[in-house]
């Protein structure tokens, strides 16, 4: 696998093992997408994503599945420097970035409201727990990254977005049913 376009091409036949994908995938920005917290830097500073993350990225969005991002960065000038540093800012729908001590409901709230996307029809990835108990709550199929988005993370998440899916199916199902 050569850089991001080999991380691209082994993203997106994974992508096409899954025949459900979610219509949205919301990512955290620190330790998530790339090594650093943001506020800790400065938006003249060199930015730089983990290995996986722009061939991730730009899967998805060659899928048709569009990306957004959750972010409780309190420096939103250093994130969307680093975001346009980094070739990437254009590729989300919707950008999340502010302080706040709700756990990200509040982002996935406004995600919503700007995208129309129910949130068991999204994806998350995040570097802290907190975040992914509370996020998971709402209905959204919430994943813990450790050392960055990357492929086995994709997978995992792609995994647990069609279980959970295919169980929301069935339960309607049984709705239909009475």
């Amino acid at each position: 696998m050569e850089g991001d376009d080999g991380v691209k091409k082994e993203a997106m036949e994974m992508l096409s093992e899954f025949q459900v994908l979610p219509r949205l995938v919301v990512f955290d920005l620190d330790y998530t997408l790339w090594p650093f917290y943001c506020d800790c830097l400065t938006k003249y500073d060199t930015p730089s994503l983990f290995p996986h993350a722009k061939g991730i990225l730009c899967a998805l969005k060659d899928k048709g599945v569009d990306i957004a991002i959750a972010s409780r960065s309190p420096t939103l000038d250093v994130a969307e420097s680093f975001l346009e540093k980094l070739g990437i800012k254009s590729m989300f729908v919707a950008q999340e970035i502010f302080a706040s001590w709700t756990h990200k409901t509040d982002h996935f709230q406004k995600i919503n409201n700007t995208t129309g996307v129910p949130y068991d029809e999204m994806l998350f990835f995040d570097d802290e727990d907190r975040n992914i108990v509370t996020v998971s709550k709402m209905g959204v199929t919430s994943i813990l990254v450790d050392n960055g988005v990357n492929l086995v993370a994709l997978r995992q998440g792609l995994s647990e977005y069609s279980q959970n899916r295919s169980s929301s199916e069935k339960n309607k199902q049984r709705w239909f049913n009475f």
